[in-house]
């Protein structure tokens, strides 16, 4: 499998070999049926984005759920992007909400981001601005320029922390350096 998924790569990205992500998906298929949680996760990304495979959104959630069960961050929060859209699956907002939980405690910062805007909104979670706030942070400090943006919504009116201008200000300033259209006007 790991052959298989190394190969895939290499011919997904064009790296020492022509790119050709029909081959690409072939090789991912047939170390993602061996079990491995990185071949599952990209020919997911192979179904939802249709490269080297006819899109099937039902397949892409299919094979994020595969490398989600092993613990794959990245798969997890792709699996709760289908939940939250109900591309592939039902929708379902409390299952979007836990796989972006699963994915956000192992550090995945869209996760985090996700997980926030979540509690912010009471999306599949009871709504808890204080929570909200703890995730965007998380995000933040990563760097995520729209998780840096509600930090500064939540410090700017109070949310789920203490209200503090000055704290406003310098996340909506990390924002609007990374080129947030609204930051740069907060």
């Amino acid at each position: 499998a790991e052959a298989q998924f190394s190969l895939a790569f290499c011919l997904h990205k064009g790296e020492g070999v022509v790119a050709d992500t029909t081959e690409a998906a072939r090789w991912f298929r047939a170390a993602a049926e061996q079990g491995d949680a990185r071949a599952q996760f990209s020919l997911g990304v192979c179904f939802d984005k249709g490269e080297g495979v006819a899109e099937d959104k039902a397949e892409a959630a299919r094979w994020f759920r595969a490398a989600a069960q092993q613990g794959d961050a990245r798969a997890q929060f792709s699996l709760g992007v289908c939940f939250d859209k109900g591309e592939g699956v039902a929708e379902d907002k409390a299952e979007a909400a836990r796989w972006f939980r699963a994915a956000a405690e192992q550090g995945h910062t869209r996760a985090q981001f996700s997980l926030g805007v979540c509690f912010d909104k009471g999306e599949g979670v009871a709504e808890d601005k204080a929570e909200a706030a703890r995730w965007f942070r998380a995000a933040a400090e990563q760097g995520h320029t729209r998780a840096q943006f509600s930090l500064g919504v939540c410090f700017d009116k109070g949310e789920g922390v203490a209200e503090d201008k000055a704290e406003a200000a310098r996340w909506f300033r990390a924002a609007a350096e990374q080129a947030h259209a609204e930051a740069q006007f907060s």
